[in-house]
């Protein structure tokens, strides 16, 4: 299975020291590419691949490495600071070095962009959302990263992005944690877009949007272990359809929601959750398929059982 290959892969990362703010590597050199591969709808995403690898150490040469046409992979040693929301071109990876690195003080802007990787990176304290995804991006993944405060959100996606797998990530002292779809009146540019996979993510202490969706159809939750939510965990709205499956809610003020503020309710099927001193997860039924509002799933996925899922979760989410 996907995590039992990130676990070994993991074991072998060493830190690699830079001998100037920008390390050009040749293939071959030991640097750390992305660990494993993407499952659900973000499956063949490959960022970087085998391209150009940099290791940048300063904010300002995470910028220019992030943001040229190479196809290149950019190893990021330490935690850079940036500031605003700052641009992350197509064909890329970006990963940490090591389980202290990561980017602080602003976010990163994945605006029409295809093919991005995002991995073992510590995200703080930016200004607006640690990561927004928007205007038609496609085929990214998003994996086994730590999210920490910002102003706005923790990771959003909107505006007719498509094909994005979001998974074995850790999500705390955050409000607006997941937001999927923006707007109530997108519908022209969402309809028949924002399919997102959520899988094998820690959300501790968060309070909302884990994640809020709207339009998205069929936008799949499931592997994820709830802990402390203190508002609700999954809302469906304005015509999504979601399937939570297999999840774990502990101590959760509600697992599930149908409708938020004044966005009216969605689909919602759940099945084979673990609920501990958990409100209820609101839902439009437990089976897919014909009367459900959701469509048919374009993939198989393997699922742990949902009981085991807290001490899965814990034992392997966030940034290793």
């Amino acid at each position: 299975m996907r995590k039992t290959i990130v676990r070994r892969g993991l074991a072998g990362f060493a830190a690699v020291a830079a001998a100037s703010a920008l390390t050009v590597l040749s293939a071959g050199t030991g640097h750390a590419a992305a660990v494993g591969s993407p499952t659900g709808y973000g499956a063949g995403t490959t960022g970087g691949g085998n391209g150009t690898t940099v290791t940048v150490t300063s904010g300002s040469t995470l910028v220019t490495a992030m943001q040229d046409s190479t196809t290149r992979v950019v190893q990021v040693q330490g935690m850079l600071t940036i500031s605003g929301m700052q641009k992350v071109a197509s064909n890329k990876t970006l990963i940490g070095l090591g389980t202290g690195s990561g980017i602080t003080g602003g976010g990163l802007n994945l605006s029409g962009v295809t093919n991005v990787i995002i991995q073992h990176l510590n995200f703080r304290n930016s200004s607006d959302d640690l990561i927004n995804v928007q205007e038609s991006a496609t085929k990214i993944w998003i994996d086994h990263n730590d999210f920490g405060t910002s102003s706005d959100g923790a990771l959003d996606i909107k505006r007719g992005s498509d094909f994005i797998t979001v998974s074995w990530n850790k999500f705390h002292d955050h409000d607006k944690t997941m937001l999927l779809g923006h707007d109530d009146g997108n519908a022209s540019q969402d309809r028949g877009h924002l399919r997102v996979s959520y899988h094998h993510n820690w959300f501790a202490g968060t309070n909302q949007r884990h994640p809020r969706v709207r339009f998205g159809n069929t936008v799949h939750v499931y592997n994820n272990y709830y802990q402390g939510v203190t508002s609700y965990g999954v809302a469906s709205t304005m015509e999504a359809g979601v399937l939570v499956e297999g999840n774990y809610f502990e101590n959760t003020n509600r697992a599930c929601d149908l409708g938020q503020g004044d966005s009216p309710a969605g689909k919602l099927v759940a099945r084979n959750n673990t609920l501990v001193n958990s409100g209820a997860c609101a839902n439009t039924g437990s089976t897919t398929g014909t009367g459900s509002g959701l469509n048919s799933l374009p993939y198989s996925a393997s699922l742990d059982p949902s009981a085991n899922v807290k001490s899965i979760v814990t034992g392997g989410a966030g940034v290793r």
